[in-house]
């Protein structure tokens, strides 16, 4: 089984990334902050729809605070969307705004509400981290999703990512009669190779999510990591794999019964494939990602002497061992594609 550090270091935004930030017009001065959210008076529990305790709880503001947070947070919503254009956003609320009480980072998520239909949509608000910009930035150049998230230099605001969660689904969908295993299996080991050549880590079934799509005579499947906190952080490289989580052993030992070795080879490079074809896409701008993610410190020495020696192992080369940092490691990752 993968094993995390307990609590993970966080990174400040050197000058380069925030360079880069504001070259790929990812930053913005944001009218609400983190901080600003956490002078909240008091808390409710959040519960599901079934009756269950979340471990979400919803914040209550003082009337001092409330409508200049809420009206950021609108303002926010539409720098998200429509780069801030507030004549197309009128009739938009701030409906509610939770904390995520379990997590190290205490994450916000503010829920939007459309008063002209009651539909609503969510994004989060989160403390700057390095390592999770360079996480949310690598997902938006290599996987077959993009993601849209802003920053200010001290907060991060990150798009809500549709899905069910994979622990939610490894609990009820996979004993339904309607599910594909093998198109299912497919898109876990697609999945499980997306995060070791970017090396992002900790997706157990808790942080990522299962995106079911209507295809043809059948339906289709797409994982979407939603935590990008352990961007090239630990040592270890099972780490940076899916299939060693205990919690995701359901859909690993499905696939183990629905696939051979061989298919799962063929898939694998399919996806390294599918990796390449965006990284030449985008070949200009993740190249200065890289350069600048290579001069930051983004774990510690002992953390990246760790993972040259045990990917060196794991590909049988020694293309690792002139890594300096984790963008190094993560760069040389990719020119194995």
């Amino acid at each position: 089984m993968a094993l995390i550090s307990r609590k993970k270091e966080v990174y400040p935004v050197g000058e380069g990334l925030l360079g880069y930030l504001k070259r790929y017009e990812r930053f913005a001065e944001l009218p609400v902050t983190f901080d600003d959210l956490g002078r909240w008076t008091d808390t409710i529990p959040f519960y599901n729809k079934r009756g269950e305790d979340t471990l979400w709880e919803t914040v209550l503001y003082g009337p001092s605070e409330r409508d200049e947070i809420n009206k950021g947070l609108v303002q926010i919503y539409a720098l998200l969307r429509v780069v801030g254009d507030m004549s197309v956003m009128e009739h938009l609320v701030t409906d509610r705004v939770d904390i995520c009480t379990f997590g190290n980072t205490k994450p916000f998520r503010v829920r939007i509400l459309n008063t002209l239909n009651e539909n609503f949509d969510y994004f989060y608000v989160k403390n700057t981290d390095a390592s999770r910009l360079y996480g949310l930035e690598l997902e938006h150049l290599l996987s077959p999703s993009r993601i849209e998230y802003l920053c200010d230099g001290e907060t991060t605001i990150n798009e809500h990512i549709a899905g069910i969660p994979g622990d939610d689904f490894m609990a009820v969908e996979l004993d339904e009669t309607r599910l594909n295993r093998v198109r299912l299996a497919k898109e876990f080991v697609k999945f499980n190779e997306r995060c070791l050549v970017r090396l992002l880590g900790d997706m157990h079934a808790g942080n990522f999510v299962v995106d079911i799509t209507p295809d043809l005579d059948d339906v289709s499947y797409r994982l979407r990591a939603i935590d990008f906190d352990q961007q090239s952080y630990e040592g270890r490289a099972h780490v940076y794999l899916p299939q060693y989580y205990k919690n995701n052993n359901a859909i690993v030992f499905m696939g183990m019964e629905c696939m051979t070795v061989e298919t799962a080879t063929q898939y694998r490079e399919e996806e390294r494939t599918l990796i390449a074809n965006r990284g030449r896409s985008e070949k200009s701008r993740l190249a200065e990602l890289l350069r600048v993610m290579s001069h930051d410190t983004l774990a510690p020495r002992d953390h990246l002497r760790q993972l040259r020696a045990e990917l060196g192992n794991f590909y049988k080369t020694r293309v690792f061992e002139t890594c300096h940092s984790m963008g190094g490691v993560v760069q040389a990752s990719l020119s194995l594609l």
